[in-house]
């Protein structure tokens, strides 16, 4: 009789052991995932305001006597491959896509930092009142970008980790939760490009 009471009190125990470690740990990555999404969301609507910016940028550039047309089209042929390559949360476990994506928008950075570089060779859009809006506003933008971008991979390395992490893993695995994708690091890609025009320094070397 006391060996009955035993086992049922061992299977009762083991029954709220596993309750608890499927709860604790299902949960959890739930929870994680949720935040990576989130976290996601916010660097797609920072590079989605990049890409509202660029159209009035080129045009404002373009009146530009003598402008290097080629800059223009690299920029505008770039955000146009930006806008075809488009991958959604549920994709952020794929590593060809995510890296085709990190891909378009870095080469998209790297055009418009060539871009407005070049503008430092044209005085008349200097006093453009609406080209250093713009030019303000992309700053603002891409500096938001390299926020934005860090909390993902921060978000990502926190779901990533409890995800392999044992017992949770065993959940991982049950129930589908796969490794996640992040930015990954090259020289300079972590940090926006320098878009800031020292305009006062060279009216003075002019004069």
């Amino acid at each position: 009789m006391n060996t009955l009471k035993s086992k049922i009190f061992f299977i009762f125990l083991l029954f709220i052991f596993s309750s608890g470690f499927y709860g604790c740990g299902y949960n959890s990555l739930v929870s994680l995932e949720e935040k990576v999404n989130s976290a996601w969301s916010q660097v797609e609507n920072q590079y989605q305001r990049r890409a509202d910016l660029i159209p009035n940028l080129v045009k404002t550039v373009e009146g530009a006597a003598d402008f290097e047309k080629s800059v223009l089209t690299e920029v505008t042929e770039m955000r146009s491959r930006v806008g075809q390559t488009k991958i959604t949360a549920e994709d952020l476990n794929d590593p060809e896509k995510f890296a085709k994506y990190q891909k378009a928008q870095d080469q998209l950075s790297s055009a418009l930092s060539r871009l407005l570089v070049v503008t430092e060779n044209y005085p008349q859009l200097k006093s453009n009142e609406n080209f250093m809006q713009l030019q303000s506003q992309l700053e603002g933008t891409e500096n938001r970008i390299a926020v934005e971008r860090k909390k993902f991979n921060e978000a990502v390395q926190e779901y990533n980790t409890e995800s392999r992490s044992f017992p949770t893993l065993i959940m991982a695995k049950i129930f589908g939760f796969k490794e996640k994708q992040y930015f990954k690091g090259k020289e300079g890609s972590d940090q926006a490009p320098d878009v800031k025009f020292d305009f006062k320094k060279e009216e003075k070397k002019n004069n």
